[in-house]
Formats: structure tokens, sequence, C-alpha cells
């Protein structure tokens, strides 16, 4: 049976998560409540999103709405029913009566519980309905984690679990995994150990809030906000009750309840209104003070707080033999927390899974680390990990792999699906090049390139690793959360406060050469982006032949907002791309006033659909739901193009000062609303010398190098100057623009 059609059950955020992705999957669906009125209201939330849960807001009333007193018929159309209402048992099997009475058969019902058990959920259910029955658990915001947990038991129909699976990977997007039914499933019975693993090793450590952070986040791999930082989001008290529910649910021997124990702190803290950012602060709070706010964070041995401490670990990249290692607190804490998170998470297999690297995948799909349990084991290597390990006794997956001492343990990457994926192809590599900012694999027809630097940012090396690539045919794209947030600014602002602006013109003049390159390249270059695809990122994508785009992007030009212009040739060809409208070959002003208006703007778009209308993206852009499909659809474009030809040189015919006073007549404006500010005019006329051709006149050919010197000239006069200097450094320090 296909699912054509589906019911949502429940519009909170779960609810209105998944239908807005079914949605988004162009998939009928109708989501169902008490009142019609309660999804409705959902229906208006899922159209105000932000981050928006829709590719595509106009296709909001594709999303019908109802309630279960009156539109419950709906059921009977419906190939796969998903109950999303509360966590009480008593109410979910209410629900199950109602669906089972009213289901076509055959048609799928599941649960998007989190908690809940299936042998609990399924208890009034007979034994056909069981077969048809499971957990379908979704991760929150649902368009954008990868992971779907599809729990099961002995009573499914598993050729039904199968077909579940291959319509929420092919259809949905969803790194879809068929686990068994243990508490907690895969991510969060792994992810939550290791939360309380780091926190009460914070506390036996005597470290503070902010050094735990600074360790258990970006150097291991895992998203910046650390382990306090991400109770604080999640909500203190609803981390207690998650807690209490394993507590229930996991036998007395499991090593959950070691760290699952009440912390007299973290009970204060509840009790006092302390939950996190949804109440008066947590681990961490804001301080109103006469300057502004102060983000301040707790002692955990005093309760008192004091101004947050940034720890400088002297460590950028995740490197975990290093960081073991270290000779002093840090190293010590991080050895205890991995080492205790390998061990919990291989004392599970084969019990929640037989294939230990979907523990490893849950990991990297649901709580976004970079890598699972087992690949971290994997780095470490075999022979450290038992070097330095303690007790083990009665896990078998260690004792077994103490036994064997294969170094080469992990074998083959993402075994739960079938698509040919980056993580699985990099092992297959004939060799491995590259540098410290970016690894070249190459194969016997292509190669791959992947960014390796913080959020992908690029430098020098970037550059020289993608020109040294081109080679074969080139596939950009990367496995880490961001194709590309754009050009170094801290890589540039060293040489600034230095007063070395040579080698900041050398780089951007060798980042201009590379885009170029890839342009004009024999071979096809494809790039393959999902998350941040920003500023230097999309002048690399914007200057590749090719371009399959995951739905789940970032997309645009946001250099002045740091003080700057794009000078990696994004103002060049966003200019091309304008001046080839049917408007632009009427009027000449057309093509530099919407470019100007666009990058001015810093304008961003968050899917293919939105990118498409600021032609950050074309409509021969392939878009694809299921990010592990990047790689596949960018292969079969390269088979399709065995007889590339690169392109031709563009030239470009722009009005000069006769477009000029008209962008310094909206900037005057701007300036008198106080839109802008000084060094904002000071900005947006520098892009306006470039959009409008500099000293040039309509009948005057430019060639793309004419503008890459307009741009490269802009942006050195601008980074000179202190205010541009000033919003770099604000924005590396707090992550927000400043307006000067």
């Amino acid at each position: 049976m296909k699912i054509k059609n589906v019911v949502v059950i429940g519009s909170g955020t779960m609810g209105s998560g998944i239908a807005a992705h079914l949605c988004n999957a162009n998939i009928p669906v109708t989501l169902l409540d008490l009142k019609t009125e309660i999804s409705q209201n959902a229906r208006e939330r899922i159209h105000k999103s932000r981050p928006p849960l829709l590719i595509d807001k106009t296709k909001i009333d594709n999303i019908k709405v109802g309630n279960i007193s009156d539109d419950f018929d709906v059921v009977k159309d419906a190939d796969w029913i998903v109950e999303a209402v509360v966590e009480r048992i008593d109410i979910k099997h209410q629900i199950y009566d109602k669906i089972f009475d009213s289901r076509k058969d055959g048609a799928i019902v599941s649960s998007n519980t989190s908690s809940i058990p299936i042998k609990v959920l399924s208890q009034n259910l007979n034994k056909d309905q069981k077969k048809d029955f499971c957990i379908t658990h979704f991760f929150n915001p649902v368009r954008y984690m990868g992971l779907l947990e599809i729990v099961k038991n002995e009573d499914n129909d598993l050729n039904k679990i199968n077909q579940l699976k291959e319509f929420c990977e092919v259809e949905l997007g969803k790194g879809a995994i068929v686990c068994n039914d243990t508490p907690g499933f895969l991510g969060n019975r792994v992810g939550v150990y290791a939360m309380q693993i780091a926190m009460t090793e914070a506390f036996k450590m005597k470290l503070s809030v902010e050094e735990a952070d600074a360790i258990f986040g970006r150097p291991m791999g895992i998203p910046k906000t650390g382990v306090f930082g991400l109770y604080d989001l999640i909500g203190i008290d609803l981390m207690a009750d998650v807690l209490k529910s394993f507590i229930k649910e996991l036998p007395e021997s499991d090593e959950f309840h070691e760290v699952a124990k009440e912390i007299p702190l973290v009970k204060k803290l509840i009790e006092t209104g302390y939950t996190g950012r949804k109440g008066k602060g947590g681990f961490y709070r804001m301080k109103k003070t006469d300057s502004g706010k102060i983000m301040e964070a707790i002692n955990l041995e005093t309760g008192e707080y004091s101004t947050s401490q940034k720890i400088d670990i002297k460590s950028d990249k995740v490197d975990l033999k290093a960081l073991i290692n270290r000779k002093d607190k840090y190293g010590d804490y991080a050895w205890s927390v991995l080492s205790k998170i390998i061990k919990y998470a291989s004392s599970l297999v084969p019990g929640i899974t037989k294939e230990f690297n979907d523990i490893d995948e849950a990991m990297r799909l649901g709580f976004n680390w970079a890598k699972g349990p087992f690949e971290m084991l994997e780095e470490i290597g075999v022979k450290n990990f038992f070097d330095k390990v303690d007790e083990y006794k009665g896990n078998k997956f260690l004792e077994n792999l103490s036994n064997s001492k294969d170094e080469n343990f992990y074998g083959e990457r993402q075994k739960y699906t079938s698509i040919e994926t980056l993580g699985k192809i990099k092992k297959t590599a004939s060799s491995v090049d590259g540098n410290s900012s970016a690894s070249i694999y190459r194969f016997n027809d292509f190669n791959i390139v992947e960014f390796t630097t913080k959020a992908n940012a690029l430098d020098y090396d970037s550059m020289d690793a993608l020109k040294k690539a081109t080679d074969k045919p080139l596939i950009i794209i990367n496995e880490s959360m961001q194709f590309s947030a754009g050009v170094n600014l801290t890589y540039t602002m060293e040489f600034a406060n230095k007063n070395d602006f040579k080698s900041i013109e050398k780089f951007i003049k060798y980042f201009q050469e590379t885009c170029k390159h890839l342009k004009y390249s024999k071979y096809p270059v494809i790039s393959a982006p999902s998350g941040l695809t920003l500023g230097g990122g999309f002048e690399v994508l914007v200057q590749s032949n090719f371009v399959a785009s995951h739905t789940n992007i970032v997309i645009g030009l946001v250099e002045t907002i740091v003080g700057l212009i794009p000078a990696g040739g994004g103002c060049k060809e966003m200019l091309a791309r304008w001046l080839n409208t049917k408007e632009a070959k009427k009027d000449p002003k057309y093509a530099p006033l919407k470019v100007f208006d666009i990058i001015g703007y810093g304008r961003t778009a968050t899917s293919p659909v939105e990118a498409e209308p600021l032609k950050y993206l074309l409509p021969e852009n392939k878009r694809i739901m299921n990010r592990n499909s990047l790689l596949e659809v960018s292969k079969e474009i390269l088979n399709e193009n065995k007889d590339f030809k690169s392109p031709n040189e563009l030239t470009f015919n722009l009005p000069g000062k006769a477009v000029i006073d008209d962008m310094n007549k909206i900037l005057e404006k701007l300036y008198n609303d106080k839109v802008i500010l000084d060094h904002g005019l000071t900005v947006a006329k520098e892009l306006a010398h470039v959009l409008s051709g500099g000293d040039t006149t309509k009948d005057k050919t430019l060639t793309e190098d004419d503008l890459f010197k307009l741009e490269l000239d802009a942006f050195m006069r601008l980074i000179e100057t202190k205010q541009t200097q000033d919003r770099i450094k604000h924005t590396l320090a707090t992550g927000k623009p400043l307006v000067n």
C-alpha cells in the first residue's frame, strides 16, 4: 500500500511539525485536534514559524484542519494515521479505539511518543491491529532534524515497517532508523545519558559550567551549547521529568540510574523558577544593568551567579586524541565523559539495535553530533582506548573488541540506508588529499572536496584544495551541518590587526581566481549545499557549473552586515543573473537596482523555493528532500554531462553614473529615516559603485575581471576602516550585527 494521504491527530509542537513536513513533501495531510480552532491556530503558527517549518509558505492551505468529533471520518481515507497527543496513556488509548474503529484495512497507525513503550501503547489492540501499529519518533523541529526512529516489536508486520521506512526516507527525506522497543529508543537513551555524564562529572571534578560547556561542545564535535546550555534550552524541569521516566522504565542494574540521581542544586533551580531559558534563567541567566544585559553563569558549588567567563581551550578543531591526552583538568574531564559514553553506548548492543553504528547515526541526525560514540572510539583508537579505560566487565561488545584488538572494527557507515551517502563513499576513496581546511577524496572518475573548518568557513587553504581538485570532475559537498558560512572572518582579522592588508588582498585575489577557475574548469564542478550557504560559501556555489541543493538551506550574500561587500564574484554573478531577465533587457538600470536591494539588505532565503525569486538558485538547480541523496544526485549530474564544455566568459554593459543617482536617492532616504547610519551609508555607496560598473557607460563592455577588480577595490577600502573592523569584531564576539 502506498502512502498518499495522512491524518495527524494532535496539533501541538510535534503534531504541527509533522503535518508541516508532510506538506513539504506534497502529501495531503489533515491536522485534527479537540476543536477546529485549535488546529486552525496551529496552522497559523506553522505559517508564521521562525525558522520556517514550511519550505514553501504558499502551500499552507494544503494542510487541512478539523476536530476529532466532527471530522474524524477523514481517518477512513488515510493510509497513515499519526497520533501526537499529550503523553497520557489513557488519552492515547481512547484515540486508538476511535482510530481502529474507523481506519481502512492495512492503514498504518503510529504514535509520536518519545518515551512510552509499544507494549504499553498497544496493550488494548488485537493481534491484527498490533501488526500495523508502531512508534514514529520524530525529532523537533521536524523539518530540520534528520532523525526518525521507527520503533517496532515482535508483533509488527515487518513488510509494513519497511514500507513506512522507505516512504519516510524517500518522500520525507528522513534518516529513518528502525529500532527495538526499549526505553528512550536509540537517540534519547544515549543522548540523555551523555548529557547526564557531562553534568555529573562537571560537579564531581569541580569545573565551572563555562568550562564544561567549552569541552562538551565543539572540541568533541557536539553543538556549541554544551551540556548546561542545552539543559537551559530544553528546560531543566522538562529534563527532570525525562530522567524520572528513564528511572521508572530501566532496570536498577542499568548504569543510567547512577547518573540520573537528583542533584540538590538542580532541584533548587526548579523550585525557584530557574527552569532555563523559558524561566528566569537556569545555569545561565541574563542580568539587566544600566549599560545593558550581561550573561551570568551559576557557581555549581555555591549556587551564586557571576559574570560568565569565556573559556579558551586553545583548540578549534575536533581532535579527540589530543583532547583526552591533555595534561590538565580539561583533558581529564574529556576522557572521563567520553569513556563513559562509549562504555554505556556499547553496553546497549544488541539490546536496542544489532547494528552499533545505528547509534552513531541517531546521535548525528537527532543531536547534531559530528561523531557518534563508536566513531569516537574509532578515532581515539582501539589500543589507546583500552590502554586508558577502567572496568568494562560484562560489556560483551568491549570484551570482544579487547580480545580482537581490531583497529578496523567499524566497517561500513550508515547501514540504516541503502543510499550511497558521502559517509559511505569516503571510506572507498582511492586516495585522500587536502590540507587543514579541506579534504580531497579521489576516485577513478571524479573528486570530492569536503570543507573541514569551523562552520566550514573559507580561507586560503580551502581555495587551494578546490583548485587542486579540478583535475577531474568535482563535487563540493559536506557531511557537517553547514555547506559554508562564508569567508573565515577570524582569519581575515588576524591580518587586519597587524595592518597586513596586503595579505588580505592576496587572499581575496586568490579567492576570485579560484572561483573563476571553478567556473571555467575543463571538467564540471557541482556544489551540493545543505545548511548555511552564505557569503563566500554562496560565491563558490554560484560559480559552480551545477547545483544540487538540499531543501534545508540558508542561502545569501550577507557581507554588508559586517561592513563589507561580496568580493569573490558574488556581485558579478548576481548582476549576470538579473541582467538576463526580460526587464533588464528593456531597462539598463533594472538589474543593478535589483541586486543593490538584495545584497544591500543582506537578504537570505531558507529554502530553494525562497531562493529562486532572488536568483540565488535557478529553476534548473536540483532540489533534494533527503540530504543523504545529495551525493547520488550529484553523481547522476556528472553522468548526464560527460560531454561537458565550460561556459563562455561573461561580459557586462552597465549604466555607471546613470544608475548611481537612483541609488543615492534610495540611500539618502534610508539615512534620513535612520534605517542606516554613517558606516552603513559608506558600505552601501561602495556596493553601489560596484553594481553600477564604476566609471563606465552603457556602451562600454566590461569583463568579469573588471567586475572582480571593482569588488576587490571596494572590499579593501572597507576592510581598512575602523568601522568595518568594529563590525567584524562585534559579530565574532557576540554573533550579532553592529549598526554603526
